[in-house]
């Protein structure tokens, strides 16, 4: 499998070399085509144009250089086909600089000419280019009248490849206005057709947006998966603007599941691309995006510096649209600064461009951040305005982040203002939109379904082998009566005997399904014993004492820790395996909870660099009756400073967690009452590592030492887990 792998990889990569060679063969072909011809007509004109179009996408001064002499020479000969060609992509040109008011006055021109000569194809064309340069202008509804001028046309003329087109764009509106019923159905009546003709570039554009749409649902892996793809054709065919986009949109992905550092590495990869192409636009986009960072890892300064820089080309580009999203992105960097009057100063600006645009998800995130900023000045009258508004707009929409964020300030505007009824009702709608950005049970129940047709195929495929099998026994039944007796019992005797050997094949393989059954339950059952009744009764004491005391902010907050442990806990026991992302949730869950009542120890929880916790996938469980023992028992009789240390690290495929603290030390333990007495939770974690080795086919163990050996103080657990590795599954972009 690997080898064929190999061979497959090999056949892209040269096959890539091959396109890439066949193109600059192209160019230089028609550079000495170009220098052997002598006369300045119509020939020489078309030579210009086309070698300006073959280094549109790769040198952008040879393209202009190109197209200047093609204008010069047509304009001479009042060459109009020529002129229509040329003015058509010095529109493209200033469109990629973001130029686009003279990407407009060229397009202008270049229709003129066209309906002269009667071109309805190209007349299209430049209608589809109105639309998108319209739609970079946030002028909506011009960019759909100049697609549907365009559909128009492509349908009398039969053209599917252009249809594609126009559905794209015209879905790139429809999701820029919120309207993703609409862009949904655009996009996958394009993918139907592109596949139908066997468009590629279609294709890659259609999973592009459909990326975007996922990302604004807050569906992410799905996003990542359609980015990927698109860039990956991207690559293949040397679109420098394509990869520079799709580059940003897994930065902004990434973003939004807090992967920092894998962001900004597409970010940065990102921006050097744009300024190679000189597209302003997304320059702009990449700066504000590195700035969002950033501004995540409170890093300000540093913020504010790519905000400012990304504000001013956006206004150099009379980009209403982006200049909107940078003054929300310096109001939000205002607010963490404590100076919510620069903030609001910022919002306002935001939502007067977003009423201009009539881009409601802008406009929904310039209400939220207003009512933030009038809850930290705590005018709270003004702040549930803003935020009912807010809402109201990401409710029609169906954003389930702002509607997130809209819970927020509500459940604490009310809670402020003694509506405590209603801040409890949204603080619930709070924990329910987050635990809708990945809705686990959609999945599941795809998978049941996939699942279910599976197990139909197989039925179907038994029953065919088994009416096959019936028809080769009357067959056989009939030229056995033609045969001797002897050898018509031989047959009978070989069919007995192998339905018997079936028989008890088929039963073992039932036995071995139902002990691997009981494995599991007693499995669950052990993962289940993990969280103890005591420590549920500590933490119910521990809440019961803090309501007692009339600590309203303390206790909601333990409630709702607590609460969230709990039912990760429950959740990942139904599981065979989870995510390590949502193992090491649930453990830090646990340590900042043990430790909210009276923070009696520090801890730190870190991952090597090289592991990506989103596709390691562990059995659950392991790690936290570790972290307990050592919260429970490590620091008997100690005070001062108190640490625990988790530590994940991948080294020659093995996943180690050392969990290491500064107590007594386990053989300080050994020596007092506990002496005989072996602890519950390693003998438990053994045998599962055991089972869980050969079922894995990875090495799985468990060591407890006292750190004295290594000349420190305290105990130091270290575990190598047994895994599986999944690959990953699953802006808009406009195509010209």
């Amino acid at each position: 499998m690997k080898f064929i792998k190999y061979i497959l990889t090999l056949f892209v990569f040269f096959i890539f070399i091959i396109n890439i060679k066949a193109q600059n063969k192209k160019i230089d072909s028609l550079k000495i085509e170009l220098e052997n011809y002598k006369f300045n007509d119509t020939t020489r004109v078309n030579l210009l144009y086309d070698l300006s179009r073959a280094n549109f996408r790769k040198d952008i001064g040879a393209t202009d250089r190109y197209l200047n002499e093609a204008d010069s020479l047509s304009t001479i000969l009042n060459y109009e086909k020529g002129k229509a060609r040329v003015y058509y992509l010095k529109g493209m040109l200033e469109n990629v600089k973001a130029n686009y008011t003279e990407s407009l006055h060229f397009f202008n021109r270049s229709l003129k000419y066209y309906e002269i000569i009667q071109d309805k194809k190209r007349v299209a064309d430049v209608y589809v280019a109105f639309g998108i340069t319209n739609y970079d202008l946030s002028r909506y509804d011009e960019a759909i009248k100049n697609y549907q001028n365009a559909t128009k046309i492509y349908r009398e003329l039969n053209n599917k490849r252009e249809i594609v087109t126009t559905l794209i764009n015209t879905g790139n509106v429809y999701s820029e206005i919120g309207n993703y019923n609409d862009a949904i159905s655009n996009y996958k009546d394009a993918l139907i057709i592109s596949e139908v003709i066997n468009d590629e570039d279609g294709i890659s554009y259609v999973h592009s947006n459909l990326g975007v749409v996922y990302k604004v649902q807050g569906n992410y892996p799905l996003a990542i998966d359609n980015f990927n793809k698109s860039l990956d054709y991207d690559k293949r065919t040397g679109n420098i603007l394509g990869m520079a986009r799709m580059h940003n949109n897994l930065g902004e992905t990434y973003i939004s599941i807090k992967k920092y550092d894998k962001a900004l590495q597409h970010l940065y990869e990102s921006l050097s691309l744009s300024h190679k192409t000189e597209n302003k636009k997304l320059i702009s986009v990449n700066k504000s995006n590195i700035g969002n960072v950033y501004f995540y890892k409170k890093e300000y300064l540093k913020a504010i510096e790519y905000f400012s820089e990304s504000l001013q080309v956006s206004q150099e580009i009379n980009d209403l649209k982006h200049t909107s999203i940078t003054y929300i992105n310096i109001g939000n960097v205002y607010l963490k600064l404590g100076k919510p009057i620069a903030a609001r100063k910022n919002y306002i600006n935001a939502k007067n461009i977003s009423k201009t645009t009539e881009n409601k998800r802008i406009l929904s995130a310039s209400f939220l951040g207003i009512a933030e900023t009038y809850l930290h000045e705590k005018f709270y009258l003004q702040a549930l305005n803003f935020a009912l508004q807010g809402q109201q707009i990401a409710k029609e929409l169906d954003l389930l982040e702002p509607q997130k964020t809209a819970s927020d300030i509500l459940s604490e505007v009310y809670q402020n203002t003694g509506q405590y009824q209603k801040a409890f009702e949204s603080h619930q709608e709070f924990k329910k939109l987050n635990d809708s950005i990945f809705n686990k049970e959609n999945i599941e129940k795809i998978t049941q379904l996939e699942y279910e047709y599976k197990y139909k195929q197989a039925l179907d495929s038994a029953s065919l082998r088994e009416l096959k099998l019936t028809k080769t026994v009357l067959d056989t039944s009939q030229n056995l009566k033609k045969s001797q007796r002897n050898l018509f019992l031989g047959v009978v005797a070989f069919l007995i005997i192998t339905l018997a050997l079936g028989i008890i094949i088929l039963l073992l393989k039932l036995r071995n399904q139902k002990s691997k059954t009981q494995n599991v339950v007693i499995e669950q059952k052990l993962l289940r014993s993990q969280m103890t009744p005591h420590f549920i009764f500590n933490s119910l004491s521990v809440l019961q004492g803090m309501i007692l005391n009339k600590e309203q902010k303390k206790s909601v907050s333990y409630l709702s820790k607590f609460s969230k442990l709990l039912r990760t806990i429950l959740e990942n026991s139904r599981d065979r395996t989870v995510l390590l992302s949502q193992e090491l949730i649930a453990v830090e869950n646990y340590l900042a909870l043990q430790n909210l009542e009276n923070e009696s120890y520090a801890y730190t929880i870190s991952v090597e660099d090289s592991i990506n916790t989103s596709i390691f996938k562990i059995p659950p469980m392991l790690i936290q009756p570790f972290v307990e023992n050592a919260i429970e028992h490590a620091f008997v009789n100690q005070t001062g400073n108190k640490t625990i240390n988790i530590k994940l690290t991948y080294s020659n495929e093995e996943l180690i967690c050392v969990i290491k603290d500064n107590g007594v030390g386990v053989d300080y333990l050994k020596e007092g009452k506990n002496q005989d007495k072996k602890s519950l939770s390693t003998a438990i974690t053994s045998e599962r590592l055991q089972i869980l080795s050969k079922d894995f086919k990875k090495k799985g163990s468990v060591t407890v030492e006292d750190r004295k050996k290594y000349n420190e103080q305290g105990t130091i657990v270290t575990l190598t887990i047994p895994y599986i590795i999944i690959e990953s599954s699953e802006n808009i972009n406009n195509r010209g």
